[in-house]
């Protein structure tokens, strides 16, 4: 003698149709191939181009120098002269130098806007515990050998 199989509910029930607005275009069913999964916040987060990662290196290298964790002269072939004599005249003044105890800094998100091709305007969030201070730096390629030069810096 067989046992009855077992009783299966549908977890989804069937839906009746509304009747279809004559405005209102069918969707189209994804293709089951180009599903991928991602990341939730991909979505909202831009893609990072080359300049952005560059104005990010520069940033941290620049928060190093500002805090003491590297010398300003790594950073003299990266700089314009008045670039470079702002760097060293707050590396001076300290800003960003810990006050009594050492305290390890984190970077925040690295904003970056490009006002031209040629420049980028930079400014990055810089946290000591419960002390926050701001960076801003402007990057602009140099007209002989394009590269990248930092030509303003300032701190609060």
């Amino acid at each position: 003698m067989t046992a009855p199989a077992p009783r299966v509910r549908a977890l989804v029930h069937p839906v009746h149709p509304h009747p279809r607005r004559p405005d209102r275009v069918p969707r189209r069913p994804h293709p089951v191939g180009e599903l991928t999964p991602r990341h939730p916040r991909a979505a909202c987060s831009p893609a990072r181009t080359a300049q952005s990662q560059l104005a990010a290196r520069f940033a941290h290298r620049l928060v190093e120098v500002l805090t003491g964790h590297r010398p300003a002269g790594q950073l003299q072939r990266h700089t314009s002269l008045p670039g470079y004599q702002q760097l060293t005249a707050l590396v001076r003044s300290g800003p960003l130098r810990p006050r009594g105890r050492l305290t390890a800094h984190r970077l925040g998100r690295v904003y970056d806007s490009a006002p031209t091709a040629r420049a980028l305007e930079v400014c990055v969030r810089v946290e000591f515990g419960p002390r926050h201070h701001m960076v801003a730096f402007r990057l602009e390629r140099h007209r002989r050998t394009e590269q990248w030069q930092c030509t303003a810096v300032e701190s609060r």
